[in-house]
């Protein structure tokens, strides 16, 4: 298990390096007002995929191991289809937006989409190798594209990110398509099955997908409120500090992924989580480091690689540091109730959090700005996490010392680490 997370976790570095590259590439050549605009088109993306993933989504992995995935894969491109044209759409009609920004939103969105449903497709069935590959190359290809578009050809325009996002996810979707066609998964069905297969897909989506759409909400209300109450200046200069923090959640994820792929997987549940307990530890000792690191750097270093208007995100970034630790620790818990099903404990907390957030940006953004949008957010996800993990630890019977990092994991992990020196 700590090998298969370690691989995946170094998978996860790399990705979250490239998509640092794309975050500093938006920000020196496009500005904080450029950079706003990005962060605006990614949320609205990033929206309409997760509407996709009411059919579909991550839920994907936990039926795939017992369904053909042809029987599964026409549904979920079908509902991912209409949402994302629609979607565009609906946004065009509700905010004052351009017809070119509507197109590219619904492109951008839809090849999104299908990529995830076919590397869901292929994580399900333990292709974890591949979904690394996959997902690291999207990345990679984000970030060459967008210095291509940036350096030699001077295109300092929001456009050359649209475009640039056409190569990063067209290219990864017709390559996990060829795989998908090698599984030994017969094409031909009955209908009847195909209705079987689409019904369980919805029932199962909706309910371990309402979680990520609260979270969506939860995450990214406060861009929102600084986009209607400030600028997308202002929005710019968050995203940069969010997207900062938020990488540190590379270390819990890489963990939570693999755990819920081998959770879904295993006849006894219970015994598997009890099994992963001490990856668990070691993951949020970990998380803590990489907090205290990244609220080390100091404003004038951020203003030097991302530009002058950038030191501002350094208080954005202390502001968060504490909700980016403790949601760190909700990750494994959350995991646990999507694994065995139980989406509505993990809907509760985030429901819990969203009830926070919403009124905490509208009291604390008009008088602190990004900074005020940034202690919301932690607000948020600490109460969150208070009732998940306290649903978590009574559900799998264990103690806070089963949970919490202590010195004997910090020995353990001390010695592995001179042994293998």
């Amino acid at each position: 298990m700590i090998k298969r997370i370690l691989q995946h976790f170094a998978a996860r570095v790399l990705t979250a390096g490239l998509s640092f590259a794309v975050v500093w590439l938006t920000a020196r050549c496009l500005g904080a007002a450029g950079r706003g605009q990005v962060s605006l088109f990614v949320t609205d993306v990033s929206g309409l995929a997760l509407l996709a993933g009411l059919v579909g989504g991550s839920s994907l992995i936990y039926l795939v191991p017992r369904r053909n995935v042809w029987l599964l894969l026409l549904p979920a491109y079908g509902w991912g289809a209409l949402v994302s044209l629609g979607g565009a759409a609906l946004v065009g009609l509700l905010r004052p937006v351009s017809a070119a920004y509507v197109l590219h939103l619904g492109a951008v969105a839809l090849v999104q989409v299908l990529l995830s449903i076919n590397v869901f497709l292929l994580l399900g069935r333990q292709r974890e190798r591949t979904y690394n590959v996959l997902t690291t190359t999207q990345a990679g290809l984000l970030a060459v594209a967008l210095a291509v578009a940036f350096g030699p050809l001077r295109w300092l325009s929001i456009d050359a990110y649209y475009y640039a996002n056409y190569l990063a996810y067209g290219l990864p979707w017709l390559i996990s398509t060829a795989l998908l066609l090698r599984l030994p998964d017969a094409w031909g069905s009955r209908r009847i099955r195909r209705r079987a297969a689409a019904r369980e897909l919805a029932r199962h989506s909706r309910g371990a997908h309402l979680s990520n759409l609260l979270a969506f909400a939860n995450y990214r209300f406060s861009y929102y409120a600084v986009v209607y109450l400030a600028d997308t200046r202002a929005l710019g200069i968050l995203s940069v500090g969010v997207a900062l923090a938020e990488a540190i959640w590379l270390i819990p994820r890489s963990t939570a992924l693999i755990q819920y792929v081998a959770l879904v997987n295993a006849p006894d549940k219970r015994e598997q989580t009890h099994a992963a307990l001490r990856g668990s530890r070691l993951t949020l000792l970990a998380t803590a480091g990489a907090v205290l690191v990244l609220a080390a750097v100091p404003a004038g270093w951020l203003a030097a690689i991302f530009g002058p208007e950038f030191g501002a995100a350094h208080g954005v970034i202390m502001a968060l540091a504490p909700g980016i630790l403790i949601n760190g620790a909700g990750m494994q818990a959350s995991t646990y109730f999507a694994g065995t099903g139980q989406y509505g404990i993990n809907n509760r907390a985030t429901l819990l959090g969203l009830a926070v957030t919403v009124p905490a940006c509208l009291l604390l953004v008009p008088p602190l700005g990004i900074v005020g949008a940034a202690l919301s957010m932690s607000a948020s996800y600490a109460a969150g996490v208070l009732y998940l993990v306290g649903r978590y630890r009574r559900a799998i019977e264990a103690t806070w010392v089963d949970i919490v990092p202590g010195w004997a994991d910090v020995r353990w992990l001390w010695q592995r680490v001179v042994f293998r020196a």
